[in-house]
């Protein structure tokens, strides 16, 4: 698809502050929209972003003994930590795990839903709305993840409904952005980042942006031996930033956490929070461990010079 065309599909063309630079990050010569006004580095490690480590359990664990036992666990192991931590259960754990967490002393530990549905009731077989996951304590919730756009169908006009109901129901979204397999081989990984932050975030407010969480999942380098390095995730990141900067703002680009989410792990959280616009990661496999995850949340910063 032409750069022009999925411009305007993403609410960015006449009018927009974007322009082409001379070169993408995939690195095979396609061109990339930019912000002429994105966040440096700099700017970036200015801002104090509380860093923000996510577990999303998906489809796990089988039942719901090891669920309350997987929870008692994270949130016993990350008591002493100075980020913001969550843990995001399939819907039927989301109260034992949410009673879970409570129950120990000094727990930093949040609970999230995966999904929610756009009605607040009704004939909606098999759907949650935000009012219920509101109920039984959710102060989170994923938009367009990945697995919801590809397995279930979510388009970007229904993820972006599904961040507004959260925003309405006053709870945080998580927008989950990011490029397949194919769509990295052909170098629009950029392009198809700003159709979801355009089409993700149309609508939404400057002053809603302090309720938004971007995460950045390469979708290629989740279970397929392909690898994001550190760099190449800072990359999209920084653009990411540049994109909110376009659209909202210095400030409020500068405030927003993006979280990486390509197979995060103990071995790879390092180096991958050492990069300034890198504010949290979107963890999956490595949270069904609580060690592993623990280990995550526990990352250690470089040292400052």
């Amino acid at each position: 698809m032409k750069l022009t065309s999925l411009l305007t599909l993403a609410g960015l063309g006449a009018g927009s502050a974007f322009v082409a630079p001379a070169t993408a990050f995939h690195g095979a010569g396609v061109a990339a929209i930019t912000a002429p006004r994105g966040s440096s580095s700099a700017s970036c490690q200015m801002m104090a972003r509380v860093p923000f480590i996510a577990g999303n359990w998906k489809m796990n664990p089988l039942d719901v003994d090891s669920a309350k036992d997987l929870a008692k666990s994270v949130s016993e192991a990350t008591t002493s930590v100075e980020v913001e931590v969550a843990v995001i259960p399939p819907h039927p754990f989301l109260v034992p795990v949410k009673d879970q967490v409570d129950g120990v002393d000094g727990n930093k530990v949040a609970v999230g839903s995966q999904d929610l549905y756009t009605e607040d009731a009704g004939a909606f077989t098999g759907a949650s709305s935000t009012g219920m996951l509101a109920s039984v304590g959710c102060e989170y919730i994923l938009c367009g993840h990945s697995e919801r756009r590809s397995v279930f169908g979510d388009s970007d006009e229904m993820v972006n409904k599904k961040v507004h109901k959260v925003l309405d129901q006053g709870l945080k979204a998580i927008l989950c952005i990011g490029e397949s397999k194919e769509e990295y081989e052909a170098g629009l990984n950029k392009e198809i980042c700003a159709v979801h932050i355009g089409k993700g975030l149309m609508g939404v407010t400057a002053e809603q942006m302090e309720n938004i969480v971007i995460a950045y999942e390469p979708v290629w380098a989740i279970g397929t031996g392909l690898t994001a390095t550190p760099a190449d995730a800072q990359g999209i990141h920084k653009y990411v930033r540049s994109l909110l900067a376009a659209k909202y703002g210095d400030s409020v680009a500068d405030s927003v956490r993006i979280q990486y989410g390509g197979s995060v792990t103990p071995e790879t959280v390092d180096e991958l929070m050492a990069c300034p616009d890198i504010d949290g990661a979107l963890v999956g496999g490595a949270s069904l461990v609580a060690e592993k995850f623990a280990r995550i949340v526990g990352f250690k910063s470089p040292v400052s010079a």
